[in-house]
């Protein structure tokens, strides 16, 4: 996976995403670079607008997280309201008890 963040730094940082640039990224990090999974890397990368692959990816997962909030509270909506639905019967009953 560092190798992959190793590539997006390059790309952000508008430089040439090869296997020397990827092996300073990592080394600057700290990480023992394997050089043949950052040569594959860069084989895998030629021929890939990686600007293109960020804007198809991205709205994926903010499309995702809208759905899930609004769903509780729906619930807690329901909820109130049939709580109001009780006590509207609760007083229209005390209501009629004393005419």
């Amino acid at each position: 996976m560092e190798y992959i963040y190793a590539a997006m730094v390059l790309h952000a940082a508008k430089k040439p995403i090869n296997e020397e640039n990827i092996n300073k990224v990592l080394q600057a990090a700290g990480i023992n670079v394997d050089s043949t999974r950052a040569k594959a890397l860069v084989a895998a990368l030629e021929g890939i607008n990686i600007e293109e692959a960020i804007k198809t990816a991205a709205p994926i997962a903010p499309a995702a997280a809208p759905a899930v909030a609004p769903a509780p509270e729906k619930k807690e909506e329901k909820k109130k309201e049939e709580d109001e639905k009780k006590e509207e019967a609760a007083v229209e009953g005390l209501a009629s008890l004393f005419g």
